[in-house]
């Protein structure tokens, strides 16, 4: 697979920009992606090295519209931590 579609999005909200000072990264992944496939992504896209990476499959949320009721997809969410010595990722900064 392809490092662009193993990383779909950067998921951005203020948790996740919190821990950015702390060089943690979220981002919305593949949901058929592996760590060390997410791994690879990562340190090929931004050019960093990862310490840690920890996944989890989001569930989406059920939503009403009137009388019917839909379901969101699910997803698949990675925290990705780097090392100390690491440089931070560029993208993050602005936002």
């Amino acid at each position: 697979m392809n490092p662009y579609d193993i990383l779909v999005k950067p998921v951005v909200t203020e948790r996740t920009m919190q821990e950015a000072e702390e060089k943690k990264y979220t981002f919305n992944v593949n949901k058929k992606a592996n760590k060390y496939q997410i791994k690879d992504a990562v340190e090929e896209v931004f050019g960093v090295k990862v310490a840690k990476i920890s996944t989890m499959n989001m569930r989406g949320k059920l939503k009403k519209m009137g009388r019917t009721q839909g379901r969101r997809p699910d997803w698949k969410k990675a925290i990705v931590t780097l090392t100390p010595d690491s440089k931070e990722i560029k993208f993050f900064e602005n936002v």
